[in-house]
C-alpha cells in the first residue's frame, strides 16, 4: 500500500527535515514513529525539505508499507511515538502514482515577523524580530517585480543544487496585524533559501534602509552577492502544499499561526 500523511511540527530542535549522520532530524523521527506502527521500517518522501530552524503547519509525506492499517491508526499510534513538536494531523491510502514531491503543483510558505520595538518574551523560536517599523505598502510594491517566472540566481543559497534557477511565484503578499507582518509566498517550486532571501530583501526595504527598486536591481542582477542578508530560519513556516484534486490530498490541514491573521 502507498499511504500520504500529513504532519505538522516546530523545527525548532531539529537540523532540518532530511536525515543527518551528525544531528537529529524531523524525518528520522518520523520514520522511526511509523515503523513502530508498522513493525517493518518505513522510508518515508515529504514535498518539501525544510531547513534546521524551519516549521511546518502541513508537510506531506508518503511512504510504502505491506501492512494493512487504518488510517488513524497510522496518525494516533504515530502520534504515541513521536515527540510533542512532531505531530501526524490525517492520513490516507493513494494510488499509485502519487508522489508527494513530485506530484505536487504549488507550495506555500509563511513567514512571520514581530515588529516592535520590545523583543519577544513569548514563541522566540517561532517567528523572526524586527524592531524598525516595516512599512507593508512598500514591501508589497517591492514584491511585485517578483511574481511571476523569473531567473531567481540572485535569491538562491550558495549550496543550492537545484538544475535551473527558474521558477514561478504565483502570489506573494504582506500583511499586518497588529504587531505581526507576515510575508505569504507561493510558487510551483522553491530554491534553496529563496523565501528567506526574499524576506530579507522585503524587510531592508520595508524599514527604509534600501529603496523599492532594491528587489528588481537584485532579481535582475541575478548574483546571490546583491541580496543582503539571509532572514532568520525560525520565522518561517511550510503552509500548503497543493495537488492535484483526483488526489485528494487537503492543501492545509494543520494550525495556521499566527492565529490572528
Amino acid at each position: 500500500m502507498k499511504i500520504a500523511l500529513g504532519l505538522e511540527y516546530c523545527g525548532s530542535n531539529y537540523y532540518g527535515w532530511q536525515t543527518q549522520s551528525h544531528a537529529i532530524s524531523v524525518q528520522a523521527k518520523v520514520e522511526s514513529a511509523l515503523s513502530s506502527v508498522a513493525d517493518e521500517n518505513i522510508s518515508v518522501v515529504c514535498a518539501g525539505r525544510t531547513d534546521a530552524g524551519v516549521h511546518a503547519l502541513h508537510q506531506v509525506i508518503h511512504f510504502e508499507t505491506t501492512r494493512q492499517r487504518e488510517p488513524k491508526a497510522w496518525v494516533f499510534g504515530g502520534n504515541v511515538h513521536l515527540p510533542a513538536d512532531i505531530s501526524f494531523i490525517w492520513a490516507k491510502p493513494v494510488a499509485d502514482d502519487f508522489h508527494a514531491r513530485f506530484s505536487a503543483r504549488s507550495r506555500g510558505y509563511r513567514y512571520v515577523i514581530l515588529n516592535r520595538a520590545a523583543r519577544a518574551g513569548l514563541f522566540t523560536s517561532q517567528m523572526t524580530w524586527e524592531y524598525c517599523y516595516l512599512d507593508t505598502n512598500l514591501m508589497n510594491e517591492a514584491a511585485s517585480c517578483l511574481l511571476g517566472e523569473h531567473d531567481f540566481s540572485a535569491y538562491r543559497g550558495r549550496d543550492c543544487q537545484a538544475k535551473t534557477p527558474v521558477r514561478t511565484v504565483r502570489h506573494l503578499e504582506i500583511k499586518r496585524h497588529n504587531d505581526f507582518v507576515v510575508i505569504d509566498i507561493e510558487a510551483n517550486a522553491f530554491l534553496h533559501h529563496m523565501v528567506r532571501n526574499i524576506a530579507g530583501v522585503l524587510i531592508a526595504i520595508g524599514t527604509g534602509k534600501e529603496p523599492v527598486e532594491w528587489a528588481r536591481e537584485v532579481l535582475e542582477g541575478r548574483d546571490r552577492r546583491l541580496g543582503g542578508i539571509t532572514a532568520p530560519p525560525h520565522g518561517l513556516y511550510l503552509r500548503t502544499i497543493e495537488y492535484p484534486e483526483a488526489y485528494q490530498i487537503p492543501a492545509n490541514a494543520g494550525i495556521d499561526w499566527p492565529l490572528v491573521v
